[in-house]
């Protein structure tokens, strides 16, 4: 029984989760405030979904567990997205829900082929990333360029779209993109600070027992 639930568990949370991520993003894009608007251009980008499967292979011991569980949350994840876009199709500012919608943004127009698109990209991208997470747990020097990934994908994206799209976006694309830079240049420096910190206890840690063991063996 307690092997059951151990295992179930924690598969069960990964999948759910991969399922939110797919939802929260069209779900918020719905609404117009800014913060709203700031998740849904947050998490209609690449580096959450990168985020998710990084942390699920950074939770299981198993690299094959990591690896299997990242692709599968992320495949779940691309099919809510787009099913649940095209079921509640975006209305054009100026039109009523009446109206005819422009073609291309009936239901079902387009997720078969971004689902397809997109759920081959979760098999290529989702794995690997897994098991990148699943390294990160590596303690020590051995395990900070794993545990920088996402970080660093964070900030590519963020330098490209805002070199690219900001001007056209308007202001909370541009904050938003600007925040997510400062987020993880933080980050990145706090998992740096953490892993010399932590280095840096071990070696005291170890030089004292030195200490402690040389006399003993003169007694």
């Amino acid at each position: 029984m307690r092997f059951t639930y151990a295992r179930v568990v924690p598969v069960t949370v990964s999948l759910g989760a991969g399922l939110l991520l797919g939802l929260v993003g069209p779900v918020a894009g719905k609404w117009d405030n800014p913060v709203c608007v700031a998740v849904s251009i947050v998490l209609s980008s690449g580096w959450p979904w990168a985020c998710y499967a990084f942390l699920v292979g950074y939770f299981r011991r198993s690299k094959i567990e990591s690896a299997l569980l990242s692709f599968l949350g992320l495949g779940i994840g691309v099919i809510t997205y787009y099913l649940f876009k095209d079921m509640n199709p975006t209305i054009p500012a100026g039109m009523e829900p009446t109206d005819s919608i422009p073609a291309g943004m009936d239901p079902g127009a387009s997720s078969e082929g971004q689902i397809r698109v997109w759920g081959i990209a979760a098999f290529v991208f989702g794995a690997p990333v897994g098991l990148v997470g699943n390294l990160a747990r590596t303690p020590g020097v051995g395990g900070l360029p794993f545990r920088l990934l996402v970080p660093l994908i964070a900030f590519s994206e963020a330098t490209q779209r805002l070199g690219t799209e900001a001007d056209s976006q308007g202001a909370v694309f541009a904050m938003t993109w600007n925040v997510t830079r400062v987020v993880a240049c933080v980050v990145a420096v706090a998992l740096m600070g953490h892993t010399v910190w932590s280095w840096r206890v071990r070696r005291s840690r170890a030089d004292g027992r030195t200490e402690v063991a040389a006399p003993a063996r003169r007694l």
